[in-house]
């Protein structure tokens, strides 16, 4: 497999992908070919020094791998435009959300390579999450550049269920956007508490930041991390006991990420 790559849409996710692979040394800039209508979106991936086009028609190359970072509600739009690449041997990968190999497979060819994969935004600094799924005509050689790739934004999973990238979206793709939302919460219960609104934001973020890291490098579950946080009558006692209270927290977070996983089947049907 030729490791070149053509990337379909240079937005935020796209954008920040790109400058990973070169950062990392994954990709030189020589390799890379962007297709990206938005004048501006263009110009910062020239600025990688990677050649960048309007329009896939002004790519002449057959690249090993195009990489589709498209917003979902246009890839049947955009499909028609990369048939050519994947009758001429090239693999796809994927990361629009709801978007199944098989919906890919039916514009781009029956036996295309396709990889679909979920990443979330921390990827933009190379602290994402990305999982993947891959279908049967995808390569020993093929999967590994992929892997390369997607390790220089993040952790790397795979399932071997395509219909789990569904729950992935659900957990993990829109994760970022609930922890987000907390860190909101807790600065303004911080306010309220009488903190100046700096403070409790810087508060509330680096201990966001700081937890997610000791839970990452620790040992101990979540659960017993909790636990040995928390003394018995103390301060964290008492904020638990409202959390926590007839299982409220759990059944919100489940609530919300069912919502998500609804949401990603519907877009993918």
């Amino acid at each position: 497999m030729k490791r070149t790559v053509l990337l379909a849409g240079c937005g935020n996710m796209g954008f920040a992908m790109l400058q990973g692979w070169l950062a990392s040394g994954a990709l030189s800039p020589a390799d890379v070919h962007v297709v990206e209508p938005a004048g501006a979106l263009r110009g910062r991936a020239e600025a990688l020094g990677v050649h960048a086009v309007a329009g896939a028609g002004e790519v002449n190359a057959v690249p090993g791998l195009v990489i589709l970072a498209v917003k979902p509600q246009v890839m049947a739009d955009v499909l028609p435009a990369y048939v050519r690449f994947s009758q001429g041997g090239s693999a796809f990968l994927s990361i629009a959300a709801g978007i199944g190999t098989a919906f890919m497979a039916e514009r781009l060819g029956s036996e295309t390579p396709i990889i679909r994969c979920m990443p979330n935004t921390p990827a933009a600094i190379g602290k994402g999450m990305l999982v993947y799924w891959k279908n049967a005509h995808v390569s020993y050689e093929g999967e590994t550049f992929v892997k390369t790739l997607l390790t220089a934004s993040g952790r790397v999973a795979r399932v071997g269920d395509e219909s789990l990238i569904d729950a992935v979206t659900a957990v993990s793709g829109s994760g970022p956007a609930y922890v987000f939302h907390f860190i909101e919460c807790l600065t303004d219960a911080g306010v309220s508490a009488g903190l100046p609104q700096e403070i409790a934001a810087e508060l509330a973020m680096q201990t966001v930041m700081g937890s997610g890291a000791l839970a990452a490098e620790s040992a101990d579950s979540p659960a017993r991390l909790r636990e040995q946080v928390t003394s018995p009558n103390g301060t964290t006692a008492a904020a638990l006991a409202v959390l926590m209270k007839d299982g409220r927290m759990k059944a919100l977070i489940g609530e919300a990420v069912e919502a998500a996983h609804r949401r990603a089947i519907e877009l993918g049907s």
